[in-house]
């Protein structure tokens, strides 16, 4: 019998959310749920990044607004620029 190991610390919002199912149209198109538009403010004719995710995984994707993808960019650059800093020294 396997033992499931329940950690107090950890609750049933840390884990994702399932949001549903979706189809795939004869176009290769898919309709996002109301509810993850309005969560991450997708208008109509925004863009979106797509990604596969998490890394190395090829089986699943990321979609992510073009703008919050641009902000992960900026931290992300602003980290690396920290790291060179701090190995350079």
């Amino acid at each position: 019998m396997r033992r499931i190991n329940l950690r107090k610390d950890i609750k049933m919002s840390d884990f994702p959310k399932f949001y549903g199912k979706v189809s795939v149209g004869t176009k290769g198109q898919i309709v996002i749920p109301v509810e993850v538009r309005r969560m991450m403010n997708i208008k109509p004719g925004g863009n979106l990044i797509i990604m596969s995710g998490p890394p190395h995984e090829k089986k699943m994707v990321s979609i992510i607004p073009e703008e919050e993808f641009g902000k992960f960019l900026k931290f992300f650059e602003e980290h690396v620029t920290n790291l060179r800093k701090a190995v350079s020294r």
